[in-house]
């Protein structure tokens, strides 16, 4: 699911790729908005309410509301560079280990919270959501060449409304796949989104370091694959050497 990209997907791969990560990213946002009363993940609503609280004058909102929206960027310019490094290094599994990368980060967030200050706390896992979901994005974004997104659904709503037009009008298998794909990932988001804030209710920042280690078996299959490939490959090699 995390090792084969670009066309070398299947379609199974992206659909299992859709429904898991968009149900927990579902599950951070709708949870980090019931605690913190902000979307880490809706880059549309949270450039809405910047442009609301600069229109009020309310500069310290708008701050907030622009830090959320920077954080996620960078979150995805750095899964950007990590990926291209690993690219440029022939790191096979570079979105297994970037996933990987993202679930750490979330278990060091989860195992922090309690210690934060109270006055601080929300904001600073209101932030590092943002940009964990901004890396998460931007991951499956690039292994899928923009067929998946996981973290939010204004473009996937979007594509349903033209995917059923196109069903409507033409009936392609394609057509079909492609709106299968969207409303699983919505769906999934919906449902990741009631099961996070129902947890988030039980178990409070628990809920980090229960998603982080979800995040974490997702990404060891891709793992113990690219270290199988690698292996393979470099065998390869040793006999061809041999055989010179």
């Amino acid at each position: 699911m995390l090792f084969h990209e670009g066309e070398a997907r299947t379609t199974e791969k992206d659909e299992r790729l859709a429904w898991t990560f968009a149900s927990l990213a579902g599950a951070l946002n709708a949870a980090g908005f019931y605690a913190f009363g902000a979307y880490s993940s809706n880059m549309t609503g949270n450039v809405s309410a910047l442009a609301d609280h600069l229109g009020l004058g309310d500069l310290r909102l708008a701050l907030h509301a622009l830090a959320l929206v920077a954080t996620f960027v960078i979150g995805a310019m750095t899964a950007t560079l990590l990926i291209g490094v690993g690219r440029g290094r022939s790191l096979r599994g570079v979105y297994a280990y970037g996933v990987l990368a993202e679930a750490a980060m979330l278990a060091a967030l989860g195992g922090l919270a309690p210690l934060l200050p109270a006055d601080g706390r929300n904001a600073t896992l209101a932030l590092g959501l943002s940009f964990l979901l901004g890396l998460q994005n931007a991951t499956v974004t690039q292994i899928t060449n923009a067929r998946v997104r996981t973290t939010h659904v204004t473009g996937m709503v979007t594509d349903i409304g033209i995917g059923l037009a196109n069903v409507l009008g033409q009936h392609s298998a394609a057509d079909r796949a492609k709106l299968r794909l969207h409303l699983l990932t919505v769906v999934a988001f919906l449902g990741g989104g009631i099961l996070g804030v129902l947890l988030y209710r039980w178990l409070g920042t628990a809920l980090l370091l229960i998603v982080s280690a979800l995040l974490a078996l997702l990404a060891a299959p891709g793992i113990r694959t690219a270290g199988r490939s690698s292996h393979s490959h470099l065998g390869g090699g040793e006999r061809r050497g041999g055989q010179l």
